[in-house]
């Protein structure tokens, strides 16, 4: 299983960073092969940065060639992807979103058809956000096919996603949410797997 980490947050090494690291550390565990992409670095060499809808079926020409078109390659392929991002006014950051934005072509492909989802946000208080920001999240995998996971595995009861109040490190609930739901993701993405299969191979 190949399990990719989307990093929404502007900062590298932040509480968003930590939780999304702590789920795929987990997923490890679970023998599966993980990457994160930091999206405000991809974006950041981009000419245009956010989609303007320039053309309609999306052929991704704003970004051929670039490390965009890599990251999207790597998100494409991957079974499962663990979306994370601050709580940025009740919702996902700007940065998440010009990414998710930019998936357009792939929608259009449906490349992230049952490709395997869940969220992790964090905010600065205990009740910030985080469950309206992890909504966002879901919206937009829902409207990629995608099959959505909460907090949960085997008895223990979960939620919408793993959220955290800051400072993340000092969160164990968050962490223990986080790491969950990334043997949730495994678990789901290996019996889904012949599903993405028949869409890659028809």
């Amino acid at each position: 299983m190949f399990i990719v980490g989307l990093n929404g947050s502007p900062n590298k090494r932040g509480n968003t960073a930590f939780l999304l690291d702590t789920a795929l550390k987990a997923a490890e565990e679970e023998g599966a092969k993980t990457e994160t992409i930091f999206v405000q670095e991809v974006l950041n060499k981009l000419k245009r940065p956010f989609c303007t809808a320039c053309e309609t079926p999306c052929q991704g020409k704003c970004y051929a060639g670039t490390e965009l078109e890599t990251a999207l390659e790597k998100v494409a392929a991957a079974d499962g992807l663990l979306v994370a991002s601050p709580v940025y006014f009740g919702t996902v950051s700007a940065q998440l979103k010009a990414f998710w934005d930019k998936t357009r072509r792939l929608r259009r492909s449906r490349k992230l058809l049952n490709t395997v989802g869940g969220a992790l946000t964090s905010g600065g208080a205990r009740f910030g956000g985080q469950e309206t920001t992890l909504r966002a999240i879901h919206t937009m995998m829902f409207v990629q096919g995608m099959i959505i996971v909460g907090d949960s595995h085997e008895k223990s009861p979960g939620h919408h996603g793993a959220n955290a109040q800051q400072p993340a490190q000092d969160d164990p609930n968050a962490q223990k949410r986080a790491a969950l739901m990334a043997k949730r993701m495994v678990e789901v993405s290996r019996a889904t797997a012949l599903l993405r299969n028949a869409k890659k191979n028809g």
